[in-house]
């Protein structure tokens, strides 16, 4: 890609973000959004491939479809209050119409399917940026309306997208779209979480974006897309396919790693506001998602594939070294002894 063209693209898809988080006004905070849309577009199809287009339009239609949705929403708003204020939306319609519009910029269910389609034909560098960066605009603007929103609305979406996620993700044997399964269920516990306590809603999305960054960083020293690949892992480099087991289980939310920490945060939370109910069937519905994950850790690295080769490890180059993978794999499985230290700031 031309250097001039990259600089433009990586300037305005941070600026992006950044604009839509420290406005106010309805009018500048959809540009942010329009901003950070048209700058990640040319880098899902900047593959020349015809998936990579197929992705980028299935990208800019969904997308653009959804600020079109915001700019109604905003614009309705403003002509019954008189105001373009982000924090005041006391217009119900508007409000619905709003939460519709954000779940489909996030990829929330029942407005994901454009989500594992999209990461598909992506490379792995704009797939994670689209599942961790590119969620924080509109979270930003869930969080700025949330006294306006609809509980039980939100709490819906939740259970549908825990569900979707974990349903979607059985016998799937692409990465990308794994992951992408993923971002829709931890973007339900979000979601969940958001109108009883926000700051415990961007725990999550910390620990999510954390987590999920060293999953692509690790598929992508592998090199690898399948999990039939990922098995294979071992015979070039042992310990990251080790550690990446460990990943997987944080990922799933099983104790003492890190993913554990806001799962329990979040229920803890709904049994104080006696919604016992919701968090049992959050926690059942998310078995679906837990059964996926060991048993796709468990033939990554227990089940051994056969070797075609006479010798245990396959010929390799020596490996780039990733000196801030191993921090982000620290951070992703050893932040559970933090929760007294949160719970004060929560």
């Amino acid at each position: 890609m031309n250097p001039h063209a990259s600089t433009i693209i990586t300037t305005s898809l941070i600026m992006g973000p950044l604009l839509t988080i420290s406005s106010d006004h309805w009018i500048l905070a959809w540009m942010g959004l329009e901003i950070s849309t048209l700058a990640i577009t040319p880098l899902i199809a900047k593959q020349h491939h015809p998936r990579a287009i197929e992705a980028a339009t299935k990208y800019f239609l969904t997308q653009a479809v959804a600020s079109t949705l915001i700019l109604a929403s905003s614009t309705t708003n403003a002509w019954q209050t008189g105001q373009w204020d982000i924090t005041q939306m006391s217009n119900t319609p508007s409000c619905v119409i709003l939460t519709a519009a954000l779940a489909m910029k996030l990829g929330l269910a029942p407005f994901h399917f454009w989500l594992p389609e999209v990461l598909q034909g992506t490379t792995t560098t704009t797939a994670m940026i689209l599942t961790t960066w590119q969620k924080l605009a509109p979270l930003s603007l869930l969080l700025m309306t949330a006294q306006s929103m609809n509980t039980f609305l939100m709490v819906m979406l939740g259970l549908t997208s825990i569900i979707t996620g974990g349903w979607g993700m059985l016998n799937q044997t692409q990465l990308w779209k794994i992951m992408a399964f993923s971002s829709i269920a931890h973007l339900g516990w979000m979601i969940t979480s958001l109108t009883l306590s926000p700051k415990l809603m961007m725990l999550t999305f910390c620990t999510y974006t954390i987590m999920t960054s060293t999953m692509f960083l690790m598929i992508n020293l592998l090199e690898t897309n399948k999990v039939s690949v990922m098995m294979t892992s071992w015979t070039k480099l042992p310990m990251l396919n080790a550690t990446m087991m460990l990943i997987l289980m944080s990922v799933a939310g099983l104790p003492p790693l890190t993913e554990f920490m806001p799962k329990w945060l979040i229920i803890q939370e709904l049994s104080m506001q006696h919604m016992c109910f919701t968090a049992t069937t959050m926690v059942i519905m998310s078995m679906l998602s837990l059964f996926f994950y060991l048993q796709t850790s468990y033939q990554a690295t227990i089940t051994l594939s056969p070797n075609s080769t006479s010798s245990s490890q396959q010929w390799r180059h020596k490996p780039n070294q990733k000196y801030y993978l191993t921090l982000m794999i620290m951070l992703s499985t050893t932040l559970l002894p933090l929760v007294p230290t949160l719970l004060t700031i929560i």
